[in-house]
């Protein structure tokens, strides 16, 4: 585990008691402030007061599979670092948990602790530096967000006046407050900051 100050907080949900405590009781001898859940609806309820840097979640549970617990999580979190886990596993679900649930990585059951906690390893610096991206832009202002969007597309101050229907005066006025809010100084680090 990256030694970052304070421990990471992971969730793994599972239906299966027994894995998740399991699971849990490992990731704490690694150094991780782990819990298990049986319930995702449990760990939603609590989730605002204690957030995880990551949740490995099973893909096959009860009433709420692992994907709409993903959907609800990105919602509420959308820093946490996902993991799938699944006894089934297909082509179809691996892409899925990737492409449209934001999953980090997606586990066949038995885990491989190694791969585990790799992927744990993983998913708590990007979870770190997602954090960090939402702090540094949560200052900017709706109209700040749209230039800052295009900005990192690659558009000129002249470009986006056009596309946002204002002088490219305003254009820079608004370039000038996202480099003092965000701490950044040019294109290329506000780029950085796009894709942390």
């Amino acid at each position: 585990m990256s030694n970052q100050g304070e421990q990471a907080v992971v969730y793994v949900v599972d239906d299966d008691a027994d894995l998740g405590a399991s699971l849990s009781r490992m990731l704490k001898r690694k150094g991780y402030a782990a819990e298990p859940f049986v319930n995702p609806q449990q760990l939603i309820a609590a989730y605002s007061e204690a957030p995880a840097a990551c949740i490995v979640t099973d893909v096959m549970m009860g009433e709420m599979d692992g994907f709409a617990f993903a959907d609800e999580v990105r919602r509420i979190d959308p820093a946490a670092a996902i993991i799938f886990m699944t006894a089934w596993p297909t082509t179809a679900n691996a892409v899925d948990s990737i492409r449209r649930f934001g999953g980090l990585d997606y586990l066949e059951k038995p885990i491989d602790d190694q791969r585990l906690l790799a992927a744990i390893e993983e998913g708590v610096a990007w979870s770190r530096k997602r954090r960090c991206q939402i702090e540094r832009t949560a200052k900017l202002t709706p109209r700040e967000r749209e230039v800052f969007g295009l900005l990192v597309k690659g558009l000129s101050s002249k470009a986006i006046a056009a596309e946002l229907k204002l002088s490219p005066k305003t254009v820079e006025d608004h370039r000038a407050q996202i480099s003092a809010k965000t701490g950044t100084s040019g294109l290329a680090q506000l780029i950085a900051l796009a894709t942390e």
